[in-house]
């Protein structure tokens, strides 16, 4: 199959995956229509221009954090460049997750010559530090919201998945495990050709790519990048604080209730495009747990989401346009 035939599927059944959630998000609140649209209409929207300025500078943040990870590999990106490209990839993520990462390397790849594996690798090494971010603040959600966190779990996750496996009758279980099985045989066949691939041309994209990977290791200023990356995630959620204030509902949630929304929104955004229907529904499903009314636990997530959208589609149309015409001129001065 061809990689672009590939990506247009997967955009399409994530697209579809999107549309169904958010048509699931609509179908529970259906009687609360009339009051959805009063709570966007008394909104507060002070409240939502200032969680919007604060997630635009958690982008431009990351996007000056970046370098830290290049320099020790020979390469500076100019700031404008750096932001303009993570501007783009997380418009590109609205599109198809994770396709931003490979736009945003193609950009440093096209306009400061760092190569693509290399500016890969380094975009992978943010990824797992973000990673262990989330994982502090699943840690200090567990700390402050255990009961919450607990009684969350078990409504959401473990009793539909204890019923979901108590109603499945033996045939399905019995095929369940024969295409798990399967799995297993195809990879012990296949071994020594994906072991072949290693090899060769592949074999240098993937030593690039632990190049760039391994770049965090000579950062000069260390400390000042788990500094940057700390102030990004407490970014991201004084972002969400901030909206909560936007409706009078949700104005009453706390900072910990604050971190539970955030790392269940955050793992939401993964499977949809830019978070599409699953944020919407995890968010709605929290807020209510925690005793807001249906309509404005429904209103609060599409309010935060499409501010963000709004940001990220401006920003990221500008810089689309105007890369082009910066480098050209910074070219001209330059040569």
């Amino acid at each position: 199959m061809k990689p672009k035939t590939k990506s247009i599927i997967q955009f399409v059944v994530l697209l579809g995956l999107g549309i169904l959630l958010v048509w699931l998000a609509f179908s529970q609140v259906a009687n609360e229509k009339d009051k959805i649209i009063s709570a966007f209409k008394n909104a507060d929207y002070f409240w939502v221009f200032i969680s919007s300025l604060i997630a635009f500078f958690s982008h431009v943040i990351r996007a000056y954090r970046w370098n830290y990870l290049l320099e020790p590999l020979g390469h500076k990106v100019s700031f404008v460049n750096s932001t303009a490209a993570v501007f783009i990839c997380y418009f590109a993520n609205y599109g198809i997750p994770r396709m931003g990462e490979i736009s945003r390397c193609t950009i440093v790849d096209r306009y400061e010559k760092v190569p693509f594996q290399v500016g890969f690798g380094t975009v992978v090494t943010e990824r797992i530090v973000d990673t262990i971010l989330l994982l502090v603040i699943f840690g200090l959600t567990l700390l402050f919201q255990y009961a919450e966190l607990y009684g969350l779990s078990s409504e959401y996750i473990f009793d539909p998945m204890q019923k979901k496996f108590s109603d499945m009758s033996g045939t399905k279980l019995a095929i369940l495990g024969i295409l798990l099985g399967g799995v297993i045989a195809a990879f012990v066949v296949l071994r020594k050709k994906i072991a072949g691939k290693l090899k060769g041309k592949f074999g240098n994209i993937i030593k690039g790519f632990f190049e760039g990977l391994s770049s965090i290791r000579n950062i000069k200023n260390f400390w000042s990048f788990v500094g940057l990356s700390i102030l990004i995630w407490t970014m991201y959620f004084y972002s969400s604080y901030t909206c909560m204030k936007a409706l009078p509902e949700t104005s009453v949630i706390g900072h910990k209730e604050v971190l539970t929304i955030m790392l269940f929104g955050t793992l939401g955004i993964v499977f949809t495009p830019g978070g599409l229907g699953a944020y919407h529904l995890i968010v709605a499903g929290i807020l209510v747990y925690y005793g807001v009314d249906k309509a404005p636990a429904a209103a609060f997530p599409w309010l935060i989401w499409t501010s963000q959208f709004l940001i990220i589609s401006v920003t990221g149309l500008i810089s689309l346009a105007l890369l082009p015409i910066i480098n050209k001129k910074r070219n001209v001065v330059q040569h």
